[in-house]
């Protein structure tokens, strides 16, 4: 069970108990086993997010109030806030699609088009997707392998993307068939801005669509997002942020930013992860008990709490709170869990057009020395003496002037005149 500090430095001190792990700091029992042991255990609530996902260690405990009445009390152990790579892995994918069509598409000789008859398996997701998943259920099982977690708690919610995209509540068949049936996005936006340029008020010229957050920057094809723009404006636009091109003209950037709506691309990915969360965690052995997002807006509302992922995940769960339940400690400090990745496995480096320029090498460590780094003063220190190499090569040795890093691998022969220098 968490104990205080004060107890861990006690049993550390007395030859107890171990050092498990440092960050979070956890300390292993050497004289009882967990057999031997009465564990009360600890609850695993967590808040999963699209940018980022709260996981938090509680307790409860049954106390009794002024008013002699039995209330559940809810504490806060330990706060993880875990921070997903999602966008990371998704730029990248569509960087290496484009490597991929720019090398077909040089290719001047006809091939014939290919089904697309490649499925994916049963509960496949997309590499950015999938990560979310991935990186939730890591941090959750080493959560319960570090503490006796008894059962998890998650937060289980759902978006209306649909009902999002209008900015209002849909019914009937408004809700079926959208806002626009029976009409065309094109129609539609001529009718918007009266058959004029959204940039200049230009009239009686030929009208594109324009995208103000442009496709090549993540933009989608909501209406929202759409506008007309003549074609002086366009090409003057081109791929570039609409704040930039407007940058001049404040109120007229304030006029057209108030139809763009939120994006619904962090919705999305909540509505395709929460499932697949929910049987990931249901493998690690504990019972998983999901929740409605509405209840733990209404915990943290009610304990006057701070909108955060930590926070969240300490109030997801039922708390009743006419009859006193309330959370009466969260912990101050937050531990930051960051995703960074394995590296790339690309085993060649391309250039601009996606064509490889040179091999990468397989190996990332040669001789203690990680490819890519640097050696501190290099080539600033005039070399005296004569370089002997003992064990393992310098990786500056290829230099007219090697440089003089200290270690038991390079030392200076008994010829030198001067000692050695950094």
């Amino acid at each position: 069970m968490p104990c205080h500090p004060a107890r861990a430095r006690e049993l550390l001190g007395k030859g107890r108990a171990v050092v498990a792990r440092q960050v979070p700091f956890t300390i292993r029992l050497k004289d009882r086993t967990l057999a031997e042991s009465e564990v009360d255990g600890v609850q695993l609530r967590i808040d999963p997010g699209s940018k980022g996902t709260g996981l938090a260690l509680t307790d409860e405990k049954k106390e009794t109030n002024e008013h002699g009445a039995t209330v559940t009390v809810r504490r806060g152990l330990v706060s993880v806030e875990l921070q997903h790579r999602a966008d990371q892995i998704r730029l990248c994918m569509q960087q290496r699609a484009g490597y991929r069509h720019r090398r077909r598409s040089a290719n001047c000789r006809y091939r014939a088009p290919r089904f697309r008859n490649r499925g994916h398996p049963t509960g496949w997701l997309p590499p950015s997707l999938r990560h979310r998943v991935d990186t939730t259920f890591s941090v959750a099982k080493r959560l319960c392998r570090y503490a006796p977690v008894t059962e998890i708690h998650v937060e289980l919610v759902a978006f209306d993307t649909h009902s999002m995209s209008t900015g209002r509540p849909l019914k009937g068949a408004e809700y079926q068939q959208g806002p626009l049936a029976g009409t065309s996005a094109r129609a539609y936006l001529h009718a918007k801005w009266d058959n004029t340029c959204a940039y200049c008020d230009a009239t009686g010229v030929p009208l594109n669509i324009d995208h103000l957050r442009p496709r090549s920057r993540g933009g989608s094809n909501r209406i929202s997002n759409l506008v007309l723009a003549c074609i002086p404006c366009n090409q003057a636009k081109g791929n570039g942020p609409v704040e930039v091109f407007l940058a001049h003209r404040p109120d007229r950037l304030a006029k057209i930013l108030q139809q763009v709506r939120t994006p619904l691309h962090d919705a999305a990915a909540m509505n395709a992860t929460r499932w697949r969360l929910t049987d990931a965690l249901g493998s690690i052995g504990k019972p998983v008990h999901s929740w409605p997002g509405g209840q733990t807006k209404e915990n943290r509302t009610a304990m006057g709490l701070a909108k955060a992922h930590t926070l969240d995940a300490l109030s997801v769960g039922h708390l009743d709170h006419e009859d006193g339940d309330a959370i009466v400690r969260f912990p101050a400090q937050v531990l930051v869990v960051k995703a960074t990745g394995r590296g790339s496995y690309a085993r060649t480096t391309p250039d601009r057009f996606g064509f490889p320029r040179l091999q990468r090498a397989r190996t990332k460590q040669h001789f203690g020395y990680v490819t890519g780094g640097s050696c501190a003063g290099r080539h600033t220190l005039r070399q005296v003496g004569r370089y002997v190499d003992r064990a393992h090569l310098c990786p500056c040795q290829g230099a007219a002037q090697p440089c003089h890093s200290e270690g038991p691998d390079q030392r200076l022969s008994p010829e030198s005149s001067a000692p050695a220098t950094r």
